[in-house]
């Protein structure tokens, strides 16, 4: 897309040139717009900052050059889509003070002769974001460009919203095209590397075609460009168009296990690959995503506009449908987890925080800063499936009347859990009420390393603590009106855990641990049960379930081992993320109090081995070898490997599939010449019916060519 935009500007440049001749300087340009990872070839700026042409033309009259500026269908002066200036009244020019780039677009000349002119232009900071047509006129000389300057935001320039002041920062959400993503569980926090590979050539345009097929676009281009100068409305847009329920967004989702005509979410590692998979099939949404694709394509597109983003994954994360901050959960009475259940709580969830102003909200800055936006589509805001830009300080304070979609976010990290226990006759009866479980280890990738950050205490004060709790009964009362309520806490406590790391492909010994408060001995009916779940909290399949009598001593912990074995849940694990772990005991008594334990279990992958070889220098040719070797006592089908990575690889490399004896190993080895500088990362995939998307990766820091160095071997 990129090289046919070139070449439609060299056509208009030739035909222009027997009347002026314009050097758009796109070598420096880009360079100090920090666009030039992006392309060299086009001219690509960061609005509120001034950028060089020169012009050459017979009879130029310096003083007096007529520049328009237009973006979008029907532009004009007053919707801030149009504008026309002249160097015969400059504006601020180039090491001019912060703040004066916030107004007009201007001109000034730096310098001239009788026929050429060296000028500085001066993009505003509130510029809208996209394709401007540039025009010039002096005397009787004139040219003009189709689709000639690409603006972007600034977090570089303080008079532009997504101003972020910390270099480090910027380096981190905005110029990384190489980023972590976290899932797992709580107690078990896992990684993957992702290629968002911001910067490959045809992805800004791919970003802005995503901007004109959004709905208020086909319904109304001049006010939607007017709109985009405004990072609160294009991160809403975004957020929308990342998921495909209500327009041609880029991902379908899918979550009940069946991905035929489509790729099982838990394979990509690449918003390249499906950005082009979308624009290559006439927009047509990419088969499958889940909530850490939707969240990783959308911090690409963020990133290649320029608002600053970051990655975040939430550990117990609550689905509050009704949005009254509670969320019911239920099990039946013989220890296991119905179906469906409008409420659930999610093994973890993945949006993404964009940093920008608020003075929409507030004229004090209380809003500013990271703000959750959120592309999964689980509820509909104001009538279409997005989330956000929600202000996390909100969150913090339990300001759930603030927009966007605030109380919705607030439940997702502190919301509090009510368990009921579902009799066969349909009756419910409460067993618990959990205050402490919702939102945990709230995780980013830290700045400048691959070593994670949580980020909990930034969405909510410490589990449990006044503030806490009051911030809680604030944020009910501004949602519903109401007064949180809780229940006692229980005369009996159960708790699951494990003997030692589950390893899939192994049997998995776990111990029930009970205590009972009473003073008097307590029969009881103890009821366990293992389902294989979605990461979703939905249940996948009921694996395993054993039941027994014990009588429990007062003041004594007893301990009781069991196990969950492989021949159980290792056809049923597949694309899902764990086994939740339950434990029902019921008096004996009259009353027949009820007592519930559960844990959510992540059996550890295999291992993947990814090895590269070679000199990390710009061209230079290095190798990389993929490994697996089959641990199980019988074959694994249909053993495939994936090599992705951004800079370093033009394509997706894959092996053939072959199936696996014990013991047996698969490689693939590529041969490739790194082509852009700066960290990036190679991401290997192991696929199978039985071991799904197992990944490895490796940092790879491309240098500019130098003589060529001893072999470096980079391995993880």
């Amino acid at each position: 897309m990129s090289e046919n935009l070139s070449r439609r500007n060299a056509v208009s440049r030739d035909q222009a040139a027997v009347m002026m001749k314009v050097d758009f300087q796109c070598v420096k340009n880009n360079t100090d717009h920090h666009t030039n990872e992006i392309t060299l070839e086009r001219l690509i700026i960061r609005r509120g900052k001034a950028f060089s042409l020169t012009v050459n033309a017979e009879n130029l009259y310096p003083n007096d050059i007529q520049i328009t500026v237009e973006t979008g269908p029907g532009a004009c002066e007053q919707k801030g889509t149009r504008s026309s200036f002249s160097s015969s009244s400059p504006g601020p020019g180039p090491g001019s003070a912060p703040g004066s780039g916030s107004g007009s677009w201007s001109v000034s000349v730096s310098s001239s002769s009788s026929s050429s002119a060296s000028l500085s232009i001066m993009c505003p900071s509130s510029a809208c974001v996209g394709l401007y047509s540039l025009s010039l006129r002096s005397g009787s000389c004139a040219v003009s460009f189709e689709r000639a300057v690409t603006v972007l935001f600034n977090p570089w320039c303080e008079d532009d919203w997504v101003f972020l002041p910390n270099e480090a920062e910027r380096q981190e959400y905005v110029m990384n095209e190489q980023g972590i993503v976290y899932k797992g569980v709580d107690e078990y926090i896992n990684s993957m590397s992702w290629d968002f590979g911001q910067f490959e050539d045809d992805i800004v345009d791919i970003c802005l075609k995503l901007l004109d097929l959004n709905p208020k676009c086909v319904k109304d281009a001049q006010e939607d460009h007017s709109a985009r100068c405004n990072p609160i409305y294009i991160s809403r847009v975004i957020s929308a168009m990342i998921n495909s329920d209500d327009d041609r967004g880029v991902l379908m989702g899918q979550w009940d296990g069946s991905y035929i005509g489509g790729v099982v979410p838990s394979k990509w590692s690449s918003s390249v690959e499906i950005l082009r998979r979308w624009i290559k099939y006439d927009c047509h949404p990419v088969k499958f995503g889940q909530c850490w694709v939707f969240a990783a394509v959308m911090c690409t597109v963020l990133r290649c506009l320029g608002i600053p983003c970051r990655v975040v994954t939430n550990y117990q994360s609550a689905h509050d449908t009704d949005q009254n901050l509670l969320v019911d959960e239920f099990f039946s009475d013989y220890g296991v987890r119905p179906k469906r259940n409008l409420d659930s709580v999610w093994n973890y969830h993945v949006w993404v925080e964009g940093w920008m102003r608020r003075p929409d909200l507030s004229e004090d800055s209380l809003y500013d800063g990271w703000q959750v936006l959120d592309p999964t589509p689980q509820e509909k805001s104001s009538g279409i499936y997005c989330c956000g830009p929600a202000p996390v300080k909100a969150i913090l304070l339990g300001h759930t009347d603030v927009q966007y979609d605030v109380p919705f976010v607030f439940g997702e990290v502190n919301a509090d859990k009510v368990t009921w226990l579902v009799m066969a006759n349909g009756s419910k009866k409460k067993i618990l009420s959990d205050t402490k479980t919702i939102g945990q280890n709230i995780s980013t990738k830290a700045v400048g390393s691959n070593s994670r950050r949580d980020i909990t205490d930034q969405y909510k004060h410490p589990e449990g603590s006044v503030k806490e709790r009051a911030v809680f009964d604030e944020a009910v009362k501004r949602v519903t009106g109401l007064k949180p309520s809780e229940t006692p806490r229980p005369t009996l406590q159960m708790s699951i855990s494990l003997d030692a790391p589950p390893l899939n492909g192994t049997d998995i010994k776990l111990k029930l641990v009970l205590r009972s408060d009473n003073k008097k001995a307590q029969d009881l009916v103890l009821k366990m049960s293992a389902q294989v779940m979605r990461y979703t909290g939905t249940p996948a399949a009921n694996v395993w379930s054993d039941s027994t009598d014990i009588q429990l001593q007062p003041n004594i912990e007893q301990t009781l081992s069991f196990m969950v074995p492989f021949a159980a849940y290792g056809l049923k694990m597949m694309d899902n993320n764990c086994i939740k772990v339950s434990a029902i005991a019921t008096e004996k008594t009259e009353a027949k109090e009820i007592y519930l334990a559960e844990k959510d279990i992540v059996p550890h992958s295999p291992a993947l081995n990814l090895t590269v070889i070679g000199s990390p220098l710009q061209g230079s040719e290095m190798s990389a070898e993929v490994v697996f070797e089959n641990p199980l006592p019988g074959p694994l089908k249909n053993c495939s490997v994936t090599l992705t990575g951004s800079g370093l690889l033009k394509s997706t490399e894959k092996s053939s599939a072959v199936e696996l004896g014990p013991g047996q190993r698969i490689r693939l080895k590529v041969t490739f010449s790194p082509y852009r500088l700066g960290p990036k990362t190679l991401v290997a995939n192991f696929d199978s019916t039985t071991f799904r998307n197992i990944k490895a990766s490796v940092d790879v820091n491309v240098r500019p060519a130098t003589p060529t160095f001893g072999l470096l071997n980079l391995s993880r």
